[in-house]
């Protein structure tokens, strides 16, 4: 039997990040994000906690499986996963060592 979890959660290096001024929440950005095998964007309300700059090149765990939306106009297609920091809103979760790029989280 395959397992139903297998490649649900991947590793992908952060290629570029970018203020996400269409959005009527301040604190989201546009990531563009590579996974191995592809390029993917993810919209992700990570200016509580992170700057642009910080987020470029960080390697990041994304959920592949939920499909895509669309957030004013831009196509989100992963969720990058984050946990609550001390103050409420989203804190990146990261490989603590380089890791190659669609590696499964097991």
């Amino acid at each position: 039997m395959e397992n139903p979890l297998e490649n649900d959660i991947v590793v992908g290096e952060v290629l570029k990040a970018e203020k996400f001024e269409e959005s009527n929440k301040p604190e989201m950005m546009k990531l563009w994000i590579d996974l191995g095998d592809r390029e993917v964007q993810s919209a992700a309300q990570l200016g509580y906690n992170h700057t642009t700059d910080e987020v470029e090149g960080l390697e990041v765990l994304c959920v592949t499986d939920l499909g895509e939306v669309r957030i004013a106009g831009f196509k989100s297609e992963v969720l990058t996963v984050g946990v609550p920091g001390k103050d409420g809103n989203p804190v990146l979760v990261a490989p603590e060592k380089d890791v190659p790029n669609g590696g499964s989280l097991y």
